[in-house]
């Protein structure tokens, strides 16, 4: 473990700062910190930064209870930039999105890999931008009414699907009920975390449940 004085601060003082979900390993935001605001991060275990244009520290989250908790903080190489894991408490963008980084600028051949955390950002995109001709968007458009109308619709699907012990139209309805679902997990301002979050207090609960009745 190497002592911050070993760091590289730019002639300002400050040193870049890549903010990463520890879970989902989701770039987050940029933010930069000085040797003040790296010690405050260290001692508290919540992020603090140096902004730029106020010049001035911000805790991350002591306004909007948007904190972000951290797990680990890694120097590069040259000792010059950081990256800084973290469990965070709701959105790391000041706009309400999951993560700063929404804006898509360029798409190459080699296809990305499929993963939950990447549909919740494009769907986060899709409500930020409301792009024209996007299916996404017209739910969004049309409101919690027609999503909650999708979701139901899109339940019914899989019911009727499994019932009739159909496989491939099972798993079909599945992926469309799911996207439904995290498309009113935007709308409603539901993140990933929250599930998981849920998700991990029942699997306690369960467990303790299952010790009692060994008991």
């Amino acid at each position: 473990m190497i002592d911050i004085n070993m760091l590289k601060f730019d002639d300002k003082g400050l040193i870049p700062a890549i903010v990463v979900d520890a879970d989902s390993n989701k770039v987050l935001t940029l933010a930069y910190m000085n040797k003040e605001s790296l010690e405050i991060t260290m001692a508290k275990g919540l992020t603090c930064f140096y902004s730029r244009s106020r010049q001035e520290l911000w805790l991350k989250g002591e306004t909007s209870g948007n904190y972000q908790h951290v797990v680990s903080i890694t120097a590069d190489c040259d000792g010059d930039a950081l990256t800084v894991r973290v469990r965070k408490d709701g959105p790391a963008c000041h706009m309400g999105t999951d993560s700063c980084f929404t804006q898509e600028v360029f798409c190459g051949d080699e296809p990305d890999g499929f993963a939950l955390e990447s549909l919740y950002q494009l769907l986060q995109g899709r409500k930020a931008t409301l792009p024209e001709g996007s299916y996404t968007t017209y739910l969004f458009q049309k409101g919690l009414d027609k999503i909650l109308k999708k979701v139901g619709e899109e339940n019914t699907e899989v019911i009727i699907a499994a019932k009739a012990q159909d496989k491939a139209e099972t798993i079909y309805e599945i992926a469309d009920l799911a996207y439904h679902v995290m498309v009113l997990m935007v709308e409603m301002g539901i993140s990933l975390e929250d599930i998981r979050a849920e998700l991990a207090g029942r699997h306690v609960i369960d467990h303790k449940v299952k010790q009692e009745k060994m008991v």
